[in-house]
């Protein structure tokens, strides 16, 4: 075990049979020897930095049906809302105004917000805030929104893949395409964003393998910033009475995702937290470097329940900041409130600049 975690740490690189075995039979002695792995390798490459991300959830209407979410479609008891683009740009002042230099856009699939409307918001923040990233999470859109939405000023874009296993997938997503979510992936790097994938540890009927599928997915797309999260039940879907996901074998994730993909933005969730009360400590410990407390209006925060017990839904957005910063500080951190961009888009600024002025 020992001489595999020595080649990760080395190579940055296993074979999906190795991490399989290492899945397997990972002990608590080679646990701690794989994250001091990742600490180093996060130290390595972003040093003590922990990147601050303004988060908006705008909306929590949502077209699909995925079993896990507290938000999909035929939830009749989801408290829906709407922020209006006033209301979003709103919070991004009350951001910028907190130091934040990056906005999380984030909602369900709710095509209320088309594509005039959102490069509308799109632009009238960067009219405002020109040195700040946007970052949108809004689900599968077609080609032509993905780049008009580029063009108007999106940077990243975050879309989970949420398992690389096609019969798990499946299983989860009823009347989606496995094939779709990845092409989306796909044409969101080749438009130029910076992009965000990622997956829950935990799912029903997931297996070691199918979390090897993901890591050796993940190597392969190599994308600026992979989410994880344990998976928590909610109990008004399908899985409700589920056995949820735990802290310590999403921590175990993070640090492999931080090891085989060294380069990637590594967020600890409020879910982490969600579970633990030092649960995203733990994770920032275990290779992460991204935090996304909330911006969100009060009012809304707690129906945006994608899961059950959310954290911090009754906290003001200067509390949240302090609070999460204070976290941060404790285990000998610091505090990044710039765009924070991925090394490989900063690399390939730097190339183009080269190109340039050659």
């Amino acid at each position: 075990m020992r001489a595999l975690l020595n080649k990760l740490y080395d190579e940055n690189h296993l074979t999906k049979e190795e991490i399989i075995y290492l899945l397997q039979n990972l002990d608590d002695e080679h646990q701690k020897i794989l994250f001091e792995y990742a600490r180093q390798t996060r130290l390595k490459y972003y040093g003590n930095k922990v990147y601050m991300r303004g988060l908006i959830e705008f909306s929590n209407i949502c077209k699909q049906e995925c079993l896990y979410c507290g938000i999909r479609a035929s939830n009749t008891k989801a408290d829906r809302y709407r922020l209006s683009p006033e209301e979003i740009i709103h919070c991004c002042e009350t951001g910028y105004q907190l130091g934040y230099r990056t906005f999380v856009l984030q909602s369900g699939e709710d095509f209320w917000y088309t594509e005039e409307k959102l490069i509308e918001i799109i632009q009238s923040i960067k009219a405002l805030f020109s040195d700040a990233a946007i970052t949108l999470s809004i689900g599968e859109r077609s080609y032509e929104v993905y780049k008009n939405l580029f063009e108007a000023g999106v940077d990243r874009f975050l879309l989970r893949h949420e398992t690389a296993s096609r019969g798990l997938y499946e299983k989860l997503h009823p009347g989606m395409s496995f094939d779709n979510r990845r092409n989306c992936l796909q044409v969101l790097k080749k438009i130029g964003y910076q992009v965000g994938a990622g997956f829950m540890v935990g799912l029903p009927e997931q297996t070691a393998e199918d979390l090897a599928e993901d890591l050796c997915f993940l190597k392969q797309l190599d994308p600026d910033m992979i989410g994880i999260g344990p998976y928590i039940p909610h109990c008004e879907t399908p899985l409700k009475g589920s056995k949820g996901g735990t802290v310590d074998d999403t921590l175990v994730m993070l640090a492999l995702t931080r090891l085989l993909i060294p380069e990637c933005l590594l967020p600890s969730t409020t879910a982490m937290g969600t579970l633990d009360p030092k649960g995203r400590e733990k994770a920032l410990n275990a290779g992460a470097n991204v935090v996304m407390p909330n911006l969100s209006p009060i009012a809304v925060r707690a129906k945006y329940a994608l899961y059950e017990n959310k954290i911090c839904t009754g906290d003001e957005a200067a509390h949240c900041r302090q609070c999460i910063e204070r976290r941060i500080r404790s285990i000998g951190l610091e505090v990044d409130m710039g765009r924070g961009d991925s090394l490989k888009h900063k690399r390939g600024q730097a190339s183009q600049l080269h190109s340039y002025l050659i």
